[in-house]
């Protein structure tokens, strides 16, 4: 009897060997306990509590009832391009033509094409830690090298680091974030002029992650484009705009990268999911919604700066933005991801482990969120203390 030849299968490839997102691991685990009928605060995830607001809902509503909802062109709808357009110009008092904007399904896609676009397989590209753990394993993923820059105890990145960063071994290309996750941390004005100038003149190819714009609070928005044109700069609506789930971001992109996303993202992924541009549309008009949201988590992020620091937690970088505060937690922990799983078994608290974001300091660190509702707030920390002194 002849044998039939056993079924091949290939490993994966090594580029597929990136590391989990531990966030995402302890939120199934929360949704799990969920399912089984415990109660669990989570201040886990980068998502707002809150809903799109309904001005965003009844456009989407408006456009399933006419029923067509088909491709756009690859950048996008005209409309929520000439939007974005206006933003810029009422937000920022920066010039930004609608030609040079493209929208993207999730600044994740923003991510995707602008690597592809600037570099090549090789090209060393420099990010911080601590920070999105997404950059370092998408950019390692499409084969580029990645150059993480450790800040210590620096809340961001100086021009005076950059440049000797990049004297040691030189940097094809920078990636930042501010407000920052998972610190919340702005780069001031002065600090960001000096960061984007530096690389510009250093040949150093700059996207600067604005996602979180909307939600600094210790002064006004300021984008890299109000230092240089040709930084790239990528954004969404999921933060600020209480859109996670719809997929929609965006990118302002210098003149000669605007037909090369173009090319990439047609086949990527045709075009951003045109329900969501109608809905972004909206968004744009939604601050009266939108601002007494933000007016919460200003009041959850006063809270746990108190709170936090009373229950052992070290505030490790100045929360002025986002709505994260990123603490050392070596008063209690060496092992940040065991001590996030503890406290989720036990108190049914959910958090995310430093080392998301930082795998060589990240041990001893911890990130919350602060999207939810104070009640939410105060709760959690009521449980982390009980669980805290239950340990000791």
């Amino acid at each position: 009897m002849i044998e039939s030849p056993k079924p091949f299968t290939r490993s994966p490839s090594l580029r597929s060997a990136v590391e989990p997102f531990h966030a995402m691991d302890i939120l199934a685990e929360a949704n799990r306990l969920r399912a089984a009928g415990t109660s669990v605060i989570s201040l886990a995830v980068g998502q707002p509590s809150d809903p799109a607001p309904e001005i965003v809902r009844e456009a989407a509503a408006r456009a399933l009832k006419d029923g067509r909802i088909g491709y756009t062109d690859a950048l996008g709808l005209r409309t929520l391009r000439e939007g974005l357009s206006r933003h810029y110009a009422d937000h920022y008092g920066v010039s930004v033509p609608v030609e040079r904007i493209a929208v993207t399904t999730g600044s994740s896609a923003g991510f995707n094409l602008a690597f592809l676009a600037m570099f090549d397989p090789g090209d060393r590209v420099a990010i911080t830690a601590p920070g999105y753990p997404a950059y370092r394993n998408i950019l390692r993923a499409l084969g580029l090298e990645v150059t993480e820059i450790s800040l210590g105890h620096e809340p961001y990145l100086t021009a005076e680091r950059l440049r000797a960063v990049h004297a040691e071994s030189r940097l094809d290309g920078l990636l930042f974030a501010s407000p920052a996750n998972p610190t919340g941390a702005v780069i001031p004005a002065d600090a960001l002029r000096d960061l984007v100038q530096t690389a510009a003149e250093l040949g150093i190819s700059t996207i600067s992650d604005e996602i979180y714009h909307g939600l600094c609070y210790t002064g006004p928005d300021v984008t890299a484009l109000a230092f240089d044109p040709n930084v790239t700069v990528i954004n969404s609506f999921s933060k600020y705009y209480c859109m996670t789930g719809w997929r929609i971001g965006w990118m302002v992109l210098p003149e000669h990268l605007v037909r090369p996303i173009e090319r990439i993202g047609q086949s990527l992924y045709i075009s951003a999911p045109e329900l969501s541009q109608i809905a972004a549309v909206s968004a744009l008009t939604a601050q009266d919604v939108l601002e007494p949201i933000k007016a919460r988590y200003e009041a959850n992020r006063a809270y746990l700066l108190k709170r936090l620091p009373e229950l052992g937690f070290g505030i490790a970088a100045p929360p002025d933005g986002a709505f994260y505060a990123y603490c050392d937690v070596s008063r209690h922990t060496n092992d940040s991801m065991d001590f996030a799983r503890s406290m989720l078994a036990q108190a049914h608290v959910a958090a995310t482990p430093g080392i998301d974001f930082d795998t060589g300091e990240g041990y001893r660190t911890m990130r919350f969120s602060y999207a939810g509702s104070m009640d939410e707030m105060i709760e959690a920390t009521t449980r982390i203390e009980r669980w805290l002194a239950e340990r000791s």
